[in-house]
């Protein structure tokens, strides 16, 4: 089982650097942020941009894979945001990984002006998003025109270093956006969809269901077969798993039990959402990163 940390966008980059730079000396095979305009009950306080927080923390670190988790159509176009990831997968070296989903219905959705969708125009939005995107990352002219999307004659020059392309991971719960990982995805991440409100054990039995439904859709995948991880942001339960070392053991065990090839956990903060101790986070990594 791999393990990767979360470790949020709202901090000055004096202070952020030092966080980056730890979690990869302790060993996490990849490091996220949030890529959000705000987010939830954080959203009236701090909150810098994702992809020049990922570039500064490529620029501080040397080995540690990097992403967003996740970027989301709501106010991403593929066109500048192609651009912008073959530049930083420059800067890094080729070690980013783009996490993409459909979108939710909070801030991010409603603040340039737009009605939220309803979820069928979310997925489709989401499919001429990834296929779009796709597309500008492997070859140097892009023409498409979708929906919601159009590009004319886009240039993608260079291309990533990572070939055939920087790898997609992309977050899915029902079945159509669960094809679109198996075709265009390195990787498959889910944070459940049940109300956390109903209780972790709630969320574990959701979390089995999806993992079966994942398991499904592959294997009737014309891609079945190729290798694709599975993503499972474990603190989406609404307890964190960093609360001790033996909970961070038992939602270790139980995602592996579940198919879950990496668990994605977040970096404790001091109070509120995803507050946790560090020394837990040091406990864990001395256990099982070393």
């Amino acid at each position: 089982m791999k393990l990767s940390i979360v470790v949020l966008p709202e901090y000055p980059w004096a202070q952020a650097r030092g966080i980056w730079q730890r979690v990869e000396e302790l060993g996490f095979t990849q490091a996220w942020t949030y890529d959000h305009l705000a987010w939830r009950s954080l959203a009236d306080g701090p909150w810098f941009s994702a992809i020049p927080t990922l570039t500064a923390a490529a620029l501080s670190t040397s080995t540690i894979r990097l992403g967003t988790l996740v970027a989301s159509p709501n106010f991403r176009h593929p066109v500048p945001f192609a651009k912008e990831l073959v530049t930083l997968d420059e800067i890094s070296g080729g070690r980013l990984t783009v996490g993409i989903g459909a979108g939710g219905t909070g801030f991010d959705a409603t603040v340039l002006g737009e009605e939220v969708l309803p979820p069928r125009d979310r997925a489709d939005r989401l499919a001429e998003f990834v296929g779009l995107l796709d597309g500008l990352l492997t070859a140097d002219h892009t023409t498409f025109g979708g929906r919601h999307f159009h590009a004319r004659d886009a240039r993608t020059v260079p291309l990533p270093i990572q070939t055939p392309r920087i790898p997609f991971v992309i977050a899915a719960n029902g079945p159509r956006m669960m094809r679109l990982a198996c075709e265009y995805g390195a990787g498959w991440v889910t944070t459940g969809s049940s109300d956390p409100d109903d209780g972790v054990e709630a969320w574990w039995s959701n979390i089995a269901a999806l993992s079966q439904r994942f398991e499904d859709v592959a294997a009737e995948s014309p891609h079945a077969g190729a290798p694709l991880s599975r993503y499972l942001s474990v603190d989406a339960s609404g307890v964190m798993a960093l609360q001790s070392v033996e909970y961070f053991r038992e939602c270790l065990g139980r995602a592996a039990e579940l198919g879950f090839t990496d668990l994605i956990i977040h970096c404790p903060r001091e109070e509120g959402v995803y507050a946790g101790s560090p020394a837990v986070l040091e406990a864990v990594a001395a256990e099982y990163l070393s």
